[in-house]
């Protein structure tokens, strides 16, 4: 989660513009209720960790709009409307399979009393930016965020798709490069550079004289750079996303303008050739259903309740109407009204991108006026539970492994190919589950096998001590179907094969297994050292296999000291187990 270090005395001058009183106890006692974590809160600096869906509260400046309304019940929603800056930017259609979202905004006027305060506010505004590219922008490619001193271009902006040997003076150089020279040597270049893979025509903003303002979403031009004369800003936003480009573009201008800047509009041309005048400074209406309200809440809120509750929370009620036509359904959906039923509105600033769902607002409401006022209530439904049907053999599974000085852990149920068959030597007999759209590559599939995940673990912790002794009672996906299984792994300097067996006996005199056969296992069949492994049968019929880690698979996990562990299926076992109890 983004982390901000702000000082004490630049939020108590931020608050106190708008006759706010600063607070320090305050702040340190109510302001984590608005989604954040306080590291440290003294008379020095406030450190706070914002929460993943408050991105408004990422800089002090945006800070301080929150604190005015949650902690001072100050109206901060703005229906100004705002002065054009007279500037066009105009995008050409190429920019449809580039960058197609590109936004624009003017703030002049900010009141610096030095050079000092100003260069200040750049690190303070760069830091920002970052936070933005990172919670909004996913690292550049949704969103990306550049800031001009205005005084340096010559209006009208074109957006323009060109080769890659163009060039400019990119930001930190005094030569120019061109494209593929940016983003092969330049810093930045290099960071971004796989944002514009495939593309063999990359944009540019340029001004009036032909001068690149910017290569997003990579680097600015030198010349445009906000120095500590610089009074009067230019900010683009590029990207993909339209929401996270504005809540970006409004979130920047909001923190010049709490700077005592005045925030101006761009007439846009965007590359279908639609025109509109950017930022829209008009707040996004909502409508709730009441039902929706008082069953997640638990009690209804009058009129007064429900403004207070939003006036904290930065936004604005407007007061209950009959549901229209097309908000009523009675098939119990949430964001739908039944018959008769009213719907509650509100207004809410266009930068909260964290509002998706109209059960958004109902958190904003239960925020806003209080979790300690909502009143007291008992479950409906009834609460009676019946334990699970292999609830005793889990319990003398665990009871088993913990008295032999097992420690218990849980792993991840998403695993890859690689860990799961090619490095253990198993063949994927069922079918897998797959993830669609996987994140990395080590998480493609939900796993088959417990013992992948013990290795990985004993290999993060091989800077301990021996012996490591651990176990997991899980959960694997077979045949697109949930199954319980059993793995235990030890790592020790002296064991083998009579440890492993004496360990397998305990746990199965303690499970209540009879009819035990034990019996070797082929080679390669499984991580399993040749000659040192085996299969247990209960009944006839398999439940397990144990035995002394191949070297050449524990190797593959970079760990060196000898291993043997075991694997059950719980399913199998509870079958041919009887439950004594």
């Amino acid at each position: 989660m983004p982390t901000i270090s702000v000082e004490q005395k630049l939020l108590t001058s931020l608050l106190s513009k708008h006759g706010c009183q600063h607070d320090i106890a305050d702040v340190d006692h109510r302001l984590p209720l608005l989604g954040t974590d306080i590291d440290r809160c003294d008379d020095e600096v406030l450190d706070i960790e914002i929460f993943p869906n408050r991105p408004d509260l990422l800089s002090a400046e945006t800070l301080s709009i929150a604190m005015r309304g949650f902690l001072h019940n100050q109206a901060t929603l703005s229906m100004e409307s705002l002065e054009s800056s007279g500037i066009a930017l105009t995008v050409e259609t190429d920019l449809k399979t580039i960058r197609p979202v590109i936004l624009g905004a003017v703030v002049r006027g900010l009141e610096m009393k030095d050079d000092v305060e100003m260069d200040e506010f750049i690190k303070q505004l760069m830091d920002h930016q970052e936070k933005l590219h990172f919670a909004l922008g996913r690292g550049r490619r949704r969103a990306s965020i550049g800031v001009h001193d205005l005084s340096t271009l010559h209006p009208p902006f074109t957006v323009k798709a060109v080769e890659r040997t163009h060039s400019f003076i990119p930001l930190a150089m005094n030569e120019a490069m061109t494209i593929d020279e940016i983003l092969s040597s330049h810093p930045k270049g290099m960071d971004y550079a796989h944002l514009l893979d495939g593309m063999k025509k990359v944009p540019i903003i340029e001004d009036a004289e032909g001068a690149v303002l910017s290569f997003p979403p990579i680097i600015n031009g030198a010349h445009t750079t906000v120095q500590s004369s610089t009074r009067d800003l230019f900010i683009d936003v590029t990207g993909w996303d339209r929401r996270a480009c504005e809540s970006c573009l409004m979130l920047v201008a909001l923190q010049a303008k709490e700077r005592g800047g005045t925030i101006e509009t761009v007439h846009i041309t965007d590359c279908n050739g639609d025109e509109e005048v950017l930022p829209n400074w008009a707040p996004v209406s909502h409508r709730v259903p009441t039902r929706l309200v008082s069953t997640i809440l638990g009690r209804d809120l009058d009129d007064d309740e429900l403004s207070n509750a939003m006036i904290r929370m930065g936004g604005k009620y407007t007061g209950r109407s009959p549901a229209l036509a097309e908000e009523i359904s009675n098939d119990g959906t949430m964001q739908y009204a039944g018959e008769g039923e009213d719907m509650l509105g509100f207004d809410m600033p266009r930068w909260r991108f964290d509002l998706l769902h109209p059960v958004d607002l109902v958190e904003d409401l239960a925020i806003g006026h209080g979790y300690e006022d909502l009143g007291n209530d008992v479950p409906k439904a009834p609460m009676n539970a019946i334990p699970r049907s292999d609830d005793h053999l889990r319990r003398r599974i665990r009871t088993s492994m913990q008295g032999m000085g097992f420690m218990q852990i849980q792993s991840l149920t998403l695993s890859n190919d690689e860990d799961q068959f090619d490095r253990m030597r198993w063949k994927p007999f069922n079918a897998i589950t797959r993830i669609t759209n996987p994140i990395t590559q080590e998480h493609t599939m939900m796993r088959h096998f417990l013992l992948p995940g013990l290795l990985r673990l004993l290999a993060s912790n091989r800077h301990h001590d021996l012996p490591q002794s651990v176990y997991e009672l899980g959960t694997v996906v077979r045949d697109h179907t949930n199954m319980d299984r059993l793995a235990f792994l030890t790592a020790e300097r002296t064991g083998g094969f009579a440890a492993i067996r004496g360990r397998i006996q305990a746990f199965l005199r303690d499970i209540g297994a009879e009819n035990v056969v034990i019996e070797a296992l082929p080679e390669n069949e499984g991580p399993w050292l040749a000659g040192r492994a085996a299969r247990v049968l209960l009944d006839g019929e398999w439940v397990g296999c144990f035995g002394e880690i191949d070297p050449s698979i524990s190797q593959t996990f970079e760990l060196l000291v000898p291993l043997n562990g075991a694997e059950f299926d719980v399913e199998a076992l509870k079958l041919a187990i009887t439950d004594p109890v």
